[in-house]
């Protein structure tokens, strides 16, 4: 086949242990996941109907990466989330047979130019200059499930200048994991490739230009950067 122009690289991430890398599809992300996040944000939960959103493939920045500050921001916000990639896919899919796509597990960061979601939040406008922009979803290197221990104790948390930002286990998360890919199935047809932002629980806070950050979904994988 030949293209008009040279086709863009696929977005990919590493794998712990592996000199294999996980190609990236499409990144899902599930909002107001975590009750004292939303409260925080002004916000409820709706446990009926899963807010969601998505960000482009190439959003994605490795772990070690400098993230760039964005354009058209003056408070960018970091959210620490659980991530999950899927190794299959399905549509219309129940609980039970959605957990089965998982195919690993990684800690990132949703970045949100939080100024522009709050304009958009008044004027009842969509969310995606607020969310989809270039660099916006660093991520570490995945751990295939069957290497990793993921359970309700599972601890998620992030630091920045080595102060502790944001902490929770992954149990006080409102939907589950296999309760957000189930909602989404019903929405797409989810596919192996896909990454799933998991939600942020409270303590959402301003980067600034110069801040090092370390997530760590604790006892599974690490992230760190700096945003430059």
């Amino acid at each position: 086949m030949t293209y008009a122009i040279t086709p863009p690289p696929v977005s990919s991430l590493p794998i712990a242990g592996s000199d294999q890398r996980f190609p990236v599809r499409r990144i899902f992300c599930i909002g107001r996941n975590y009750a004292e996040h939303a409260r925080e944000m002004g916000a409820v939960v709706e446990k009926d109907a899963p807010l969601f959103f998505c960000k482009p493939a190439d959003a994605v920045v490795t772990d070690g990466a400098d993230v760039p500050y964005p354009q058209a921001t003056a408070d960018l916000h970091h959210e620490v989330e659980m991530v999950v990639a899927l190794g299959a896919g399905g549509r219309d899919l129940s609980p039970e047979m959605a957990a089965r796509l998982v195919w690993g597990y990684g800690v990132g960061l949703d970045l949100t130019r939080r100024d522009l979601q709050a304009v958009a939040k008044a004027k009842s406008h969509p969310w995606d200059v607020a969310k989809a922009f270039d660099h916006s979803a660093p991520v570490s290197a995945l751990v295939p499930a069957a290497k990793a221990t993921v359970d309700a104790g599972t601890v998620l948390r992030l630091t920045v200048n080595g102060e502790l930002r944001q902490h929770t286990t992954l149990g006080e998360m409102v939907h589950s994991v296999p309760e957000i890919l189930a909602a989404l199935s019903r929405l797409f047809e989810l596919k192996a490739g896909d990454l799933v932002f998991t939600g942020t629980p409270a303590g959402v806070a301003a980067l600034q230009r110069g801040d090092r950050f370390h997530a760590e979904l604790v006892g599974v994988t690490t992230l760190d950067g700096r945003v430059a």
